[in-house]
């Protein structure tokens, strides 16, 4: 009895220690930072160092076309401090907004000016498509996001050959268009930006209904709600880079593209032999002219195109040709983009963004 008790209680003791033994062993396979403890440690120590994430130092004055923003109101602060974070820390994007800001703001500029349209509207074109030529699931195109119909009414040719809505130059002035008659009716600025996601009528309808007269008064649906604000981020951290923590040289950023206007009435049967006859490849036919949709012009109406060719003596599609004289004399030094904002800022690589 005696032996059988003593053999009973070894095994218990055996079975303990084959537990704790197996359970050293999984401990030290599943425990895979010990091998590098230290440098684990020495790791962890440096991130929680240096990375850091901070809050934004808001703007105290903002406005949109001349007309001021309440930002004493809560609500504004709040929906505005949320698109700014939202800008500020998606950084891919904002830089990309950065880059192509420099190539296409001083086409969008000039058109603006010509219709007398405030030069805030350009960051509605940044809003909406990003600067490229986009297709929304509801078929808005374009830098613009036109619907078909829309830019039908005010005057651009859309069918299989040509979609106008993917010319920067044709589907701002359409824009331009719009806006000239939304402010005929609403007669505010920002509630024409409104607008143009809304539309007219959707937005009067709020104001009747509402009985209010301005933006910042209304309770909109959460898309149009964040519409403006999403504006005015976008026109903030563009004009004030260092701000936000955005530093840019200039030969970071695309340049406008140079090219020259071959001028044409008559059809075009093959795109690809235009091309080669022009001494371009139909890859850069196409990539300068976005708004040729097929592979031929046939052109029944002999109306009247403008191609856009690279300029002069260039025939093929390279980036530092296409830099003009003010990017290339200025490649070497740090600066900030300041086109968008017109308000020049420099650091050395020593500074830190205000």
């Amino acid at each position: 009895m005696r032996a059988d008790k003593f053999l009973a209680k070894t095994k218990k003791i055996l079975l303990a220690l084959g537990g704790y033994l197996v359970l050293l062993l999984l401990l030290q396979l599943f425990n895979f930072s010990a091998p590098g403890s230290d440098e684990e440690a020495k790791y962890s120590d440096y991130f929680v160092n240096h990375m850091k994430t901070f809050g934004l130092h808001l703007p105290e004055k903002l406005d949109f076309a001349g007309e001021p923003v309440p930002l004493n109101d809560f609500s504004i602060m709040e929906s505005l401090d949320r698109e700014l974070l939202v800008n500020t820390y998606w950084q891919s994007q904002t830089l990309l907004l950065f880059k192509r800001a420099n190539r296409w703001f001083p086409v969008i500029e000039p058109l603006l000016k010509q219709n007398g349209i405030p030069e805030d509207f350009k960051y509605i074109a940044v809003v909406e498509s990003g600067l490229t030529n986009l297709v929304s699931p509801a078929k808005a195109t374009g830098y613009w996001q036109l619907i078909g119909e829309t830019a039908k009414t005010y005057g651009l040719r859309i069918d299989q050959e040509v979609d106008e809505r993917y010319s920067m130059e044709k589907s701002t002035q359409a824009a331009c268009l719009y806006f000239k008659e939304a402010y005929a009716k609403l007669k505010n600025w920002t509630l024409v930006a409104a607008s143009y996601n809304m539309g007219i009528n959707g937005i009067q309808s709020q104001l009747d209904f509402q009985r209010v007269s301005g933006y910042y008064d209304l309770f909109l649906n959460e898309e149009t709600s964040r519409y403006i604000f999403r504006i005015l981020a976008v026109k903030e951290i563009l004009s004030h880079p260092a701000t936000y923590g955005f530093i840019l040289r200039k030969n970071d950023l695309y340049p406008p593209l140079q090219t020259r206007q071959l001028t044409v009435n008559a059809p075009i049967k093959n795109l690809a032999e235009f091309a080669l006859d022009n001494g371009i490849s139909y890859k850069v036919l196409k990539l300068l002219n976005p708004w040729l949709r097929g592979s031929s012009l046939n052109n029944e109406q002999a109306e009247t195109y403008s191609i856009s060719l690279p300029r002069k003596g260039l025939t093929d599609f390279r980036w530092d040709e296409y830099s003009n004289e003010e990017n290339s004399a200025q490649t070497d030094s740090l600066l900030l983009f300041s086109k968008c904002g017109h308000s020049a800022d420099s650091l050395t690589s020593s500074q830190s963004p205000q």
